[in-house]
């Protein structure tokens, strides 16, 4: 389960001696290693009952998060962790709203909340495979390549172009406003008809601005089949039906259902260009 980025996100580790009983160590401290590699420590840390140690850490940075509990003197011993913090506005096509009426979970009932929303960025990222991305969002890419008329960005449907700055020091930088972009082929090309010289770091808005009907259907049909599958044949299936997935993909094996990737089609990705 991801945590949202700004969340308190409780840490805790238990300290037992030979016989397996909580009992306090003699010293006990925490490392938080952040996405960017810093870190945060608290040392010591108090037990807040017998061999009970807990921290209430603030998340301010996306991404994954490594813990380490490592207690000395008395009972010593460590232990690691991790958890990852969700970006601030994640990129999901269905809302935490829409996903729950698909599955017919009542909105007041909140207790699947957290892993309906882990399955709905899981499905995000099952359309996108096949069609390139849908949620918008900015992203960044390096592209390598000396000079030309044009370059080709990987990630479309792209948006908008917001920078385009040298990687070298000495090359050239960009203003966007002389460039133009094909949102469909990720083609750049200076306005002009110049040549572009690189290589450069691109800043860009990738994603839809409308998403049609049949992307937003291969998404529910996704989480139906991924929720009915992860709920197991012991359980409550809350109306949910399972649909049967008679073909592996490649790569995928059978996490998609067919029907799923029949109503991609239309949106597909073509050939790449190269």
């Amino acid at each position: 389960m991801a945590f949202d980025l700004g969340a308190v996100v409780p840490l805790g580790t238990t300290v037992t001696d030979e016989s397996g009983t909580p009992a306090n160590a003699g010293s006990m401290a925490v490392t938080i290693t952040l996405p960017d590699r810093t870190t945060v420590t608290i040392d010591p840390v108090t037990p807040t009952g017998t061999g009970v140690y807990a921290y209430d850490y603030p998340t301010v940075q996306a991404g994954r998060h490594s813990v380490r509990w490592v207690a000395t003197g008395i009972h010593a011993g460590a232990y690691t962790d991790a958890f990852d913090v969700r970006e601030a506005a994640p990129p999901t096509i269905l809302s935490l709203r829409e996903a729950k009426q698909h599955l017919k979970i009542p909105l007041t009932e909140t207790t699947d909340d957290d892993e309906i929303r882990d399955w709905n960025e899981a499905c995000t990222r099952a359309v996108e495979r096949f069609v390139g991305p849908v949620a918008i969002r900015t992203v960044t890419e390096d592209v390598r390549f000396t000079s030309g008329r044009a370059l080709i960005l990987t990630r479309t449907p792209a948006i908008e172009l917001t920078s385009a700055v040298a990687l070298v020091a000495g090359g050239t930088t960009y203003d966007v406003a002389d460039l133009h972009l094909d949102g469909h082929t990720g083609i750049v090309t200076r306005a002009d008809g110049g040549i572009l010289y690189g290589p450069l770091r691109f800043t860009y808005v990738v994603g839809r601005t409308f998403v049609p009907a049949n992307l937003r259907g291969a998404a529910r049909i996704i989480l139906q089949h991924l929720w009915r599958t992860r709920q197991g044949p012991g359980r409550p299936q809350r109306g949910v039906d399972d649909f049967d997935v008679t073909e592996p993909l490649p790569g995928l094996g059978f996490a998609i259902p067919n029907r799923a990737v029949q109503l991609l089609d239309p949106d597909g990705l073509g050939p790449e260009v190269g």
